[in-house]
């Protein structure tokens, strides 16, 4: 893949004005897709790791990793407009990696499907359950149909496609993965244009 990705860009850098029109067309086809190839190759590692590495507990703060994440995020953008609601001091046992790479994809994706809205929101917070603390991540965003929340935590199922929001279809099953680590569950709730809201638990 290095080696396609090499040799493209030196012909796209030294021989692009000799292509007509359907040979620039092609070129950038295949660099396309082969940078979707890389993104895809570094998601399936990082599912691999988060399924297979070591496992080390420990209190974590998830509000503070997730503040880390949307200044990110929020660098990486910032002329865009987001409301940003975290709520302060929430914790949570478990593997502090494995916590951020999960908190990372889910708040990625708020970020993500909520980028066509003039006045984004996004929000991380928690309520008390019958059987402990659920944490939840909220946008208002282009939401999907719930009947296809199964498909969502799927390896490669995508609602959504490429053209219109990037993305390999692996974050959310890796979110389901490291939750299941921690011995929790996930579950969503959304509707078309109504954004979404993704809850789970850890223990």
């Amino acid at each position: 893949m290095r080696s396609i990705d090499g040799f493209s860009l030196a012909l796209y850098e030294d021989y692009y004005q000799q292509l007509d029109d359907t040979g620039r067309d092609f070129l950038k086809r295949v660099r396309s897709s082969v940078q979707r190839m890389g993104i895809l190759i570094d998601e399936l590692l990082e599912l691999s790791r988060v399924t297979r590495g070591e496992f080390i507990n420990e209190q974590v703060n998830l509000s503070a990793i997730a503040q880390d994440i949307m200044r990110e995020l929020q660098e990486g953008e910032p002329d865009r407009s987001v409301k940003v609601s975290i709520a302060p001091d929430l914790l949570a046992d478990g593997d502090q990696q494995l916590l951020r790479v999960m908190l990372a994809n889910l708040l990625g994706n708020a970020w993500k499907y909520s980028s066509k809205q003039t006045q984004a929101s996004i929000e991380f917070g928690a309520i008390t359950g019958n059987n402990g603390t659920i944490y939840f991540v909220r946008d208002n965003g282009i939401g999907f149909d719930i009947q296809y929340v199964d498909k969502v935590f799927g390896l490669f199922h995508r609602l959504h496609g490429v053209d219109e929001f990037p993305g390999a279809g692996i974050g959310l099953a890796t979110v389901n993965r490291i939750i299941h680590r921690h011995g929790g569950k996930i579950w969503a709730e959304s509707k078309p244009g109504k954004g979404a809201t993704f809850y789970f638990t850890l223990r």
